[in-house]
């Protein structure tokens, strides 16, 4: 429906995927129950609920299920959903903590005051006129805060007994109701033995709440990274139609209008420029700290600061679509993908809460002979206790810090499990071009035996068809404009490309290319290109149907922090391994200047997953690459980072993408997560530990 249609990610496969959220999540025996009872439903391919902002995000098969059955079922639970939107969803929690201090001051208030009688009954109004009044005051004061600041713990218990399912809230309220009705029973004469205990409830009900804000609040904290990636686009642009200007939200601007931008404004839209010059502050994306130039035909991106000159924009993508909304969705994307540890705690839950009421049961059978006020305390003592919020809490809210703080350092998560198997990592191996190397190419050099004109325009004829960084090298130290008509062009990945120049066949790419395909090596060109690849130079081929015509030798720069990045690893006791499509004398002498012992060259993209597979059988295999010919072996290995993505989040193959063009963040990745694993064994530990010391 149009309605939907803002909110829907529809896939060629026939599937949809949406982004839900509910207010009334609020444990992880709600994660549990949403994703079991949602993922039932025939036609939901999966179900991802999320303690920590309340999502739920669903995929379905179109053909076999509609939303609004979704919609009905989640509401059958008690958890009413409705589409997630930024905006609305900061503003329902805003609401949400208003209430909840309401609360908590109300159930302050009526806490002081019990307060004052229970002292005064312990100390001397326990007998006499008094008494009896101070008991009903109890009751006038207990009451509301029970029913009201408590109506959530309460409302979620019934929830949770109507779907046979035990949340947290279920011990809460079998506490605080067991208290106060017992209270009651005693106050309206029943007993004439018992005491009454509604301070218990008061101040239970208050420790509860407190309890519950600081988890929001802490929440609200995990949450910051992707809310203030999401501030950066600003809400409205200036749209140009015609000689008019008119301001236009972002979610009404279309493809292919026109948006002005005047200095010192943020863009609103990924585009084009199609008129006018400026600079523009890309970290954000790329990390870099100087201004990019952007003129006619440039690209710009949405959340980046145009800081000098005034320019016309084409807009190519919606507001949905843009690089700043994929980095924001990967973010978001971390906290609802499970690593293997959560999911086993999600499944442990209910299980933790049946435990719980058992020990509250068995706790009341033993102190019963000893007096049933002694047992009703002591059982409700240890459903307190035992409440295992902390428990539930203590793995999904590290992975939301983490990825909020691995996010303000350019780095994206996608795989939740990847801050859990970057800390078991044993070997690193790294791809060369583009990856330890900046990938920027540039010809140092040319030898040939034909007239050098001649050997540039068949050269350039060729490469201009394809995309390799080396090609575009090559085409551009050229710097020439041919009419040479290309036939037969084709492509062998890895290793070089043919083509025909009027009906004459040409292959240009590595040696062993061209060698086999019977071109035989000519020994004076393959001596000066020995000597060049032994500097870490790259040389590209070129020849005829008869013989080799000659070489282009190019450069590419390894990374300023490449060396110190291994240097590193090797100190981590990690083994690193460097793959490269290069000869065997490049692929060295880059490993060598980097300190790299374990060297693998000549290695088709196809054969680089091969590799990664052998050394699988040795340990854990972190792939680190650029994501563009190395997708099979992102793949292959246990995790995969994909450096220097810049505006492109979407590499499908890797587990993590860094946005900037450094290798620095293959250290943060793996210390944050060794960092993060750590926080999470210690949470744990100490919720089971505080636990089983109360109990």
């Amino acid at each position: 429906s149009v309605f939907q249609r803002p909110f829907l990610e529809a896939s060629d496969s026939g599937t949809k995927t949406m982004n839900l959220i509910s207010d009334t999540i609020h444990c992880a025996a709600c994660v549990w129950l949403i994703e079991r009872a949602v993922s039932s439903l025939e036609g939901v391919v999966w179900v991802r609920a999320n303690l920590t902002d309340k999502r739920i995000r669903v995929r379905w098969v179109d053909d076999q299920i509609d939303l609004s059955s979704i919609m009905k079922k989640l509401a059958d639970l008690g958890y009413a959903a409705m589409p997630y939107e930024q905006n609305i969803a900061e503003s329902k929690q805003q609401l949400k903590n208003k209430k909840m201090l309401y609360r908590i001051g109300f159930s302050a208030f009526t806490m002081m005051n019990l307060l004052w009688i229970s002292v005064a009954m312990y100390t001397g109004a326990s007998g006499g006129e008094y008494h009896q009044y101070f008991q009903w005051l109890g009751f006038a004061l207990a009451t509301p805060t029970l029913f009201y600041a408590g109506y959530p713990f309460l409302k979620n218990a019934y929830i949770g007994v109507k779907n046979r399912f035990m949340n947290m809230d279920v011990p809460i309220s079998i506490g605080a109701l067991s208290t106060y009705f017992y209270s009651v029973y005693v106050l309206f004469g029943f007993s004439t033995k018992g005491e009454v205990y509604f301070d218990t409830v008061v101040n239970f009900i208050f420790v509860i709440l407190i309890g519950r804000y600081l988890e929001a609040s802490s929440k609200k904290s995990a949450l910051s990274a992707s809310s203030s990636l999401q501030q950066l686009q600003p809400k409205i642009a200036l749209v140009k139609s015609g000689n008019t200007e008119q301001l236009k939200p972002i979610g009404a601007i279309a493809v292919g209008d026109v948006v002005v931008l005047k200095p010192g404004e943020r863009i609103a839209v990924d585009g084009m420029v199609l008129s006018g010059g400026t600079e523009v502050d890309e970290s954000l994306l790329s990390g870099e700290a100087l201004p990019v130039n952007k003129n006619k035909g440039d690209e710009v991106f949405a959340g980046t600061l145009n800081t000098h000159g005034s320019i016309e924009i084409e807009v190519t993508k919606l507001s949905r679509q843009t690089a700043l909304s994929q980095i924001v969705d990967l973010v978001e994307s971390t906290k609802m993908n499970k690593s293997k540890i959560v999911c086993t705690i999600d499944k442990i839950i209910p299980y933790f809460v049946w435990t719980t009421l058992l020990l509250a049961t068995i706790t009341f059978i033993y102190w019963y002979p000893q007096g049933f006020d002694l047992a009703l305390l002591s059982a409700t003592s240890v459903l307190i206790i035992t409440c295992p919020c902390a428990f539930g809490l203590a793995t999904p809210m590290s992975i939301a810090v983490a990825s909020g703080v691995a996010a303000k350092m350019k780095i994206l998560i996608k795989n939740g499990d990847a801050l859990e198997v970057l800390s078991k990592i044993k070997h690193v191996v790294f791809d060369k071009t583009g990856t330890l190397t900046l990938g920027k190419f540039r010809v140092t050099g040319l030898e040939s035996k034909i007239n050098r004109t001649k050997f540039l325009n068949i050269m350039v004829s060729i490469e201009k068809h394809s995309e390799h960084p080396l090609a575009k090298a090559i085409v551009d130290y050229a710097g020439i404009d041919n009419n040479l008509s290309v036939q037969e062009f084709k492509t062998t990945p890895g290793e070089g490309v043919f083509a025909k120049i009027d009906s004459k066949s040409y292959r240009i790419g590595n040696l062993n290319y061209l060698v086999k395909h019977s071109v035989h090596k000519d020994n004076t060109l393959f001596d000066k290109a020995n000597a060049l690849e032994k500097q870490g130079q790259t040389c590209i081929w070129c020849a005829d149907e008869d013989e080799i015509l000659g070489f282009v030798s190019l450069s590419d720069e390894v990374k300023s922090d490449a060396k110190a990045v291994i240097n590193e690893l090797h100190q981590m006791g990690k083994t690193v391994t460097m793959l490269s499509g290069d000869s065997q004398q490049v692929a060295q002498a880059v490993a060598k200047h980097l300190g790299i012992k374990h060297v693998k060259a000549q290695v088709l993209p196809s054969d680089k997953a091969n590799h990664i597979k052998t050394l699988q059988a040795d340990g854990l295999v972190l792939m680190v690459g650029d994501g563009i010919n190395d997708a099979p072996a992102l793949v292959q290995s246990d995790s995969s980072i994909a450096i220097g993505s810049g505006s492109d989040v979407s590499v499908d193959s890797a587990d993590v993408v860094v946005l900037k063009n450094t290798l620095a963040p293959v250290i943060e990745a793996i210390t944050l997560s060794k960092n993060t694993q750590n926080t999470i064994k210690q949470n744990i530990a100490f919720a089971l530990f505080y636990n089983a010391l109360m109990v």
